[in-house]
């Protein structure tokens, strides 16, 4: 098969990037073809951010459960099914799945399933699927085919001793114990979701607190919490040697000055992802790269006139909602639509319990800027509806500028921190004071009124606390 077929827009890579990116140009009436060498929805939809929260909710509800008599319940001998609780995330991202491609086809853009390699601008060969051979025209082409996760060199990854989060995501059977190495969104989650069904967990991470990106203070409360779930975890710990038996895997790690021999069932990396662009390029086409990355201008165009990234394959922050967002820029630009807009503030989360949201500036990054900037705290224990809810763990916090109150970042632990944390977002977006959030009725009783309580205890005008 040599047929061609032109397009305005080939993506390469059916992510939250590339998804985007072909449903914008459809939006704007060109021409979009989408390859896609698993299924639409990419890495996060099939086999991260969408499923993964499926899984945390299953153990939420179980955790929920067996904790149901604080609420007058009696649930007696609570049960769970873990090939069930997998197979239920499964569902959900094959559902998810199909919503996207029923907005391929409602934006009238063209779906393949199969590998692309760019050849040269506006040159991509089908390199496998059932199109394999097929050369496609295009006047322009975006690469958003994103990252995969980082293993070890020194051990396979089998899916059963040995897992990446993607491996994780579809485990047969729930190891009774399991070491998770890297205490990043990825290995806090899975190490909750595991530990709430009874896996023995040991959460191991080199650097001095889990999630290291976040508020120091933060982190140290999400530590404090993990600890008391049962959590064994390990900072400042570094991996020497593992050594992956017939049924077990033994660690060798160091904490301080102190060596320990640790044997488990199972080994999780979650040590951070790679970019994923084997088999993308031709051997011809020369890209310019930055840390293995795809470098790209203000209007994501690489080193080639008309080839395009945005996504993942452009480097950090890994999040599926930066990847959209860049997409988004880049189609608007390329085709004249609107000047791309840069990424400027932008939220992480991280769904395991409590939730951790964040946005902007830690308090570590103000004092190294040499920011003049103020606090704001409000804990949940001084919110009546998190009391309600059997929430009261977490804080509030908000770093605001000293002269004029603008809000540098915004810190949140607590249930339904990710949900909540869209408020300083927006805040941040239209440059609002930390006097208008305090000045914008709150509903009561809601967790949101927190966000509005660490605004006025900036000025120490707090209510409730």
């Amino acid at each position: 098969m040599n047929t061609e077929i032109t397009y305005d827009l080939l993506v390469l890579g059916g992510g939250p990037a590339g998804y985007a990116a072909a449903i914008r140009a459809g939006q704007l009436g060109k021409k979009a073809v989408v390859v896609e060498m698993e299924r639409a929805g990419g890495t996060c939809l099939n086999w991260g951010c969408i499923p993964s929260k499926a899984l945390l909710k299953s153990a939420e509800a179980y955790q929920n459960a067996l904790q149901s008599d604080e609420f007058g319940i009696s649930c007696e001998n609570v049960q769970y099914d873990f090939e069930k609780v997998i197979q239920r995330s499964r569902n959900v991202a094959d559902q998810m799945g199909g919503g996207i491609e029923y907005l391929f086809k409602k934006n009238k853009v063209d779906y393949i399933v199969g590998k692309g390699m760019v050849h040269a601008p506006g040159m991509v060969e089908i390199t496998d699927g059932d199109q394999k051979g097929s050369f496609l025209k295009a006047a322009k082409v975006l690469i958003a085919t994103g990252c995969k996760p980082r293993s070890l060199e020194e051990v396979k990854v089998d899916g059963e001793r040995v897992m990446t989060s993607r491996e994780a995501l579809v485990m047969k059977k729930q190891p009774t114990s399991i070491a998770i190495m890297g205490a990043g969104a990825i290995g806090a989650e899975f190490a909750y979701f595991l530990n709430a069904f009874g896996t023995k967990v040991v959460l191991l991470e080199m650097l001095p607190t889990i999630l290291p990106v976040e508020d120091a203070e933060v982190s140290a409360t999400l530590l404090k919490s993990f600890k008391a779930q049962g959590i064994d975890c390990r900072v400042s710990t570094r991996v020497d040697d593992i050594k992956v038996k017939e049924d077990s895997v033994v660690l060798s790690i160091t904490t301080g000055d102190q060596e320990e021999i640790l044997e488990v069932e199972s080994l999780l990396l979650a040590i951070g992802v790679i970019p994923n662009l084997e088999g993308a390029l031709s051997k011809k086409l020369k890209l310019e790269l930055h840390k293995g990355y795809l470098k790209v201008d203000k209007n994501y165009q690489t080193s080639e006139k008309n080839i395009y990234a945005a996504g993942d394959i452009v480097g950090p922050p890994w999040l599926a909602h930066v990847a959209t967002y860049r997409a988004i820029q880049a189609v608007n630009g390329m085709f004249g639509h609107a000047k791309p807009i840069p990424v400027d503030a932008f939220p992480g989360c991280t769904y395991c319990q409590p939730q951790v949201a964040s946005i902007g500036l830690t308090e570590e990054q103000a004092k190294e800027e040499g920011v003049a900037y103020k606090i704001g705290k409000f804990p949940f224990a001084a919110s009546g509806k998190a009391v309600a809810a059997n929430h009261p763990e977490g804080f509030v916090k908000i770093i605001v500028g000293e002269k004029y109150g603008e809000i540098l970042g915004a810190h949140i632990i607590g249930s339904d921190a990710t949900e909540l944390i869209t408020e300083y977002g927006l805040g941040m977006k239209l440059e609002a004071t930390v006097d208008e959030i305090h000045g914008t009725i709150h509903a009561h009783p809601t967790m949101s009124e927190a966000l509005a309580e660490a605004a006025a205890s900036v000025h120490g005008e707090a209510i409730h606390i």
